[in-house]
């Protein structure tokens, strides 16, 4: 018999999508699904005519694979893929791999790794980023794990991924649950552009007056821009001018303002604060979305809480090149977060991170993919050890050269009563980071007054407690 070079365990969109990318590369492939209907469905209509074999079993499936096998998983992250895994350990040989193509927490992962390689079969966690139209015709791949696991597995995955100038956008990320924490904070990042653009697209609209012929101008010619060419811009272009068939309204106004999210923004969140990485950016566009999800209640408020209610009376088209500006501005300082706490992750995991490598293989394919990321690598190309993106000598000038533009944007939103959450947290972080001082020391003066938590000095050496007795007229 015949056997086939891949499998494919999940039969949803994503699943389906990449296993036809994978057989359309040469490689034969087959697939289960625990569903039967799901496999049925997906070998009648779009497996007809290609090199895969459905199985109804997992015993099945196993045996339809040569040695090594290499199982690609794609079920729900958590409790499924464990299940999976038991169901698959005691039917796998050794050298065979499982690959959880899933958004799994990096700690999941890491479990997975210490409790499968010592018994002989191999495992990677592997980010996969690029939605339905990515997994079918070249996502972006960021596998972790044992190397000697990924070289098994590099002649597919090389094919399978996305091409771009410089390679397929896809490197062996490192060990353990390295794969998933890159995806994790690519995720992060991506959290942080949309909500940069959501805010961009409330300035031109609500103050500078733009209709949607004219945003969709806009931000096609954005899109042509070194600076923010990038899939985002793209899409958010073609957005604009869908007409709604029934209402004859432009679609992107009915649609509910409340944001959905699966949980990787949160958690890129919850591991910079156990990090104590600043990502203030990214933050904020987690936290807009949980605001936009209380839509009933900001709805009531509205009626009770007013702002200001002026109308923006400057020159439009010089706004509008502000905001260009400052939605620029935002972005590098959240892509200097991203990167930071990917620096973080990588000494404190000791990962060994190539953090212009990533850059690279996030050009293509996923959803952050961008012109600007050119000078992201370029910038580590450059500078291996750079301790953040706003020293590289480009986006250090581009800063200041533009700060102005940015500043003025934010004061104008502020005066308006427009929120621009995002765009206000990478001011922050920029004006916080080249400051030589903060108020932090009145923080530190603060502790130790009411729990003696100590302090150091500028002037000497050491460490210092005071009884912090009022000073009174009698006192002095």
């Amino acid at each position: 018999m015949t056997l086939q070079s891949f499998g494919v365990i999940g039969l949803a969109v994503m699943g389906e999508n990449i296993a036809l990318n994978v057989e359309r590369n040469g490689f034969p492939i087959a697939v289960y699904n625990r569903s039967r209907e799901k496999t049925d469905a997906f070998m009648a209509k779009r497996a007809g005519g290609r090199n895969v074999k459905a199985a109804f079993d997992l015993k099945e499936f196993v045996g339809a694979l040569e040695r090594p096998r290499r199982i690609l998983v794609m079920v729900q992250a958590g409790k499924p893929v464990d299940a999976v895994i038991e169901q698959l350990k005691p039917l796998l040989d050794e050298g065979d791999i499982i690959i959880d193509g899933g958004n799994s927490w990096f700690e999941d992962t890491d479990r997975r790794t210490r409790e499968l390689e010592p018994t002989g079969l191999r495992y990677i966690g592997m980010g996969v980023s690029g939605g339905e139209e990515g997994a079918l015709n070249g996502p972006s791949l960021m596998p972790g794990g044992t190397d000697s696991s990924y070289q098994y597995l590099s002649p597919i995955f090389t094919k399978v991924a996305a091409q771009v100038d410089d390679g397929p956008c896809v490197t062996y990320i490192g060990p353990g649950g390295s794969g998933h924490y890159v995806k994790m904070v690519h995720n992060g990042i991506e959290y942080g552009d949309m909500q940069l653009i959501a805010e961009a697209y409330d300035l031109l609209k609500n103050v500078a007056g733009l209709n949607h012929t004219q945003l969709h101008q806009v931000f096609t010619e954005w899109n042509t821009t070194d600076e923010l060419n990038s899939f985002l811009i793209e899409i958010t272009s073609n957005i604009f001018p869908y007409i709604d068939p029934d209402t004859k309204k432009p679609l992107v106004e009915l649609i509910v303002d409340a944001a959905g999210q699966k949980g990787t923004g949160r958690w890129t969140v919850q591991t910079a604060l156990e990090l104590g990485v600043a990502i203030p950016t990214i933050v904020a566009a987690v936290n807009a979305r949980i605001m936009s999800s209380i839509r009933d209640e900001r709805i009531a408020a509205s009626k009770q809480l007013t702002g200001p209610s002026g109308k923006y009376g400057g020159d439009v088209k010089a706004f509008v090149n502000k905001v260009r500006d400052a939605l620029y501005c935002s972005k590098i300082c959240s892509y200097a977060q991203g990167m930071a706490l990917l620096g973080t992750a990588s000494t404190t995991y000791n990962w060994n991170l190539q953090l212009g490598e990533l850059a690279r293989i996030w050009k293509g394919g996923c959803i952050i993919r961008a012109g600007f990321l050119n000078k992201i690598k370029h910038a580590y190309d450059e500078n291996a050890s750079l301790a953040n993106l706003l020293l590289a000598p480009e986006f250090k000038q581009t800063i200041l050269d533009r700060q102005a533009a940015w500043r003025e944007v934010i004061m104008t939103a502020a005066q308006l009563g427009i929120p621009v959450p995002a765009f206000s947290a990478s001011l922050d972080y920029f004006d916080s980071y080249r400051r030589d001082r903060l108020p932090q020391n009145l923080t530190q003066a603060q502790r130790d007054y009411f729990g003696a938590h100590t302090y150091q000095r500028i002037d000497k050496a050491g460490t210092f407690h005071t009884e912090w007795v009022p000073i009174t007229e009698s006192t002095k």
